[in-house]
């Protein structure tokens, strides 16, 4: 039971762990049949029809009449799009996590597993112990939360006590690798289904999300919208949701992500863990998953978020609290901060936007008492991080949290994807190492970062210059 010994039999616990042998679809050295993988989690209708069972999706689509307006105001003549909210707080668990989870729950109970089992410290965790409730199954929830001191942060504290609420058994850890080593050993040794984030029937799940909104935009005004806005972390929203506006016939829509910037804050580092005010939806997880997708808990992750892109964006924590306040006192919705990321880049974006374009911002997700701003930000000054008012383009990620004081400072700000796109590539270069990539190889990492064959063999082999003694 060492950690070395732990590790080295991965593979093996996470094939039974999850049903699927990926080596099923390996086709190249790093490539592999990403459609057939996606594939076994089934089409659509089912997926639609097994959420409904336990009351996931379905949720409303608002529009955002006084945000809007006030975006309006800020935007030059003639530009101002409308901005609408999918609320996915309306969702059991009270986020769009519940579509992910109830798909991994449904096949753990058809399959015959004894009970489920996912390592996570946002909301995921709520949403598989309520689908596990619903489905009579028993749920251990694995979470990093506190720091070497033991002090742990209230967003995560919150949702560990939602979790429990839901009669799943919560172990809370230290930050640090021990996180993967104990939920190989919790797998290993209860037989229980790995619920990952990063499963197929994880990804699929929301793709009824990003359907359902196509589909309500335009029963209600017979087009799509022209942009969705999608918090971007670990790249399952952005993946689930643009699949499932394609396979709505909404091709033509811009999928924009958006992460809080918390640039210089590693998430792996003690320090810093409790350096951040909220859990995800930031830099932390939303450029490394980027830059190299299968960095996951699975052999070959199903969110590919370079795939889907069209742009990306960074928003600060200061901005996401202002937008969060802004929510609740325009349109009288209390929402919590981590799904307002969005929001605070929409209304930025909107002023970019036609008058009658559309903009839908694809999530919300419920509030809390660990999840509510003031006990964030009462956290942050208890780390010693600076709250003020004042110019958001003050922000120190780790430092100071700067709270706008007009709506026009709320600015999102573009992080180019071609730099992204190389880093992904150079990452490629380094996994590889010795071993030859094949045509399959350069075909699959084209299609994974939206690009022509022939300009990623330019860029591999630059890397591969850069690389060489």
């Amino acid at each position: 039971m060492s950690y070395a010994a732990v590790m080295g039999r991965r593979n093996d616990i996470m094939v039974r762990a999850a049903g699927l042998d990926y080596r099923d679809f390996t086709t190249g050295t790093l490539a592999f049949d990403y459609e057939a993988m996606m594939k076994v989690a089934g089409d659509l209708a089912t997926i639609r029809e097994i959420q409904r069972q336990t009351r996931v999706g379905d949720t409303p689509l608002w529009e955002l009449n006084n945000i809007t307006r006030l975006a309006r105001q800020l935007a030059p003549p003639g530009k101002g799009a409308r901005i609408f909210l999918k609320d996915e707080a309306a969702n059991p668990s009270g986020s769009f996590k519940a579509r992910r989870a109830a798909l991994s729950v449904f096949h753990a109970a058809r399959n015959g597993y004894p009970g489920v089992a996912a390592a996570t410290s946002g909301n995921y965790g709520a949403a598989v112990a309520s689908q596990a409730a619903m489905r009579g199954l028993p749920c251990i929830i694995i979470q990093e939360v506190f720091d070497s001191r033991g002090v742990g942060q209230p967003e995560i504290l919150e949702k560990g006590r939602a979790c429990e609420a839901y009669g799943a058994e919560v172990v809370q850890l230290t930050v640090g690798p021990e996180l993967f080593y104990v939920f190989l050993v919790t797998l290993e040794e209860t037989g229980y289904f790995n619920a990952s984030l990063y499963t197929p029937y994880s990804v699929a799940g929301i793709e009824t999300l990003g359907y359902e909104l196509a589909e309500q935009v335009y029963g209600r005004e017979g087009r799509y919208p022209d942009a969705v806005v999608v918090t971007h972390a670990g790249g399952g929203n952005v993946t689930g949701t643009a699949r499932g506006l394609r396979k709505a016939g909404a091709a033509a829509t811009q999928v924009i992500g958006v992460s809080v910037d918390l640039t210089g804050l590693h998430m792996a580092s003690d320090r810093d863990f409790n350096r951040k005010s909220f859990t995800t939806g930031h830099t932390g997880f939303g450029i490394p998953f980027l830059t190299w997708p299968d960095r996951a808990d699975v052999p070959r992750n199903a969110a590919r978020p370079l795939r889907y892109l069209d742009r990306y964006v960074l928003v600060t924590q200061g901005e996401v609290f202002y937008v969060t306040e802004l929510l609740a006192q325009l349109e009288g919705l209390e929402r919590g901060p981590a799904g307002n990321t969005s929001l605070a880049a929409a209304i930025s974006l909107a002023q970019e936007m036609d008058r009658d374009q559309i903009l839908v911002v694809q999530e919300s997700e419920y509030t809390g008492a660990g999840k509510h701003p003031w006990a964030q930000l009462t956290f942050a000054r208890e780390n010693g991080i600076a709250v003020e008012r004042g110019d958001p383009a003050g922000n120190r990620p780790g430092e100071r949290i700067v709270i706008p004081e007009h709506p026009r400072q709320v600015k999102a700000k573009d992080y180019p994807l071609d730099g992204v796109c190389r880093s992904y590539l150079r990452n490629a270069v380094a996994r590889a190492g010795s071993a030859a990539l094949t045509p399959a190889d350069h075909r699959f990492l084209a299609e994974d970062v939206r690009r022509d064959e022939e300009w990623v063999k330019r860029v591999l082999e630059e890397a591969r210059t850069v690389e060489a003694p």
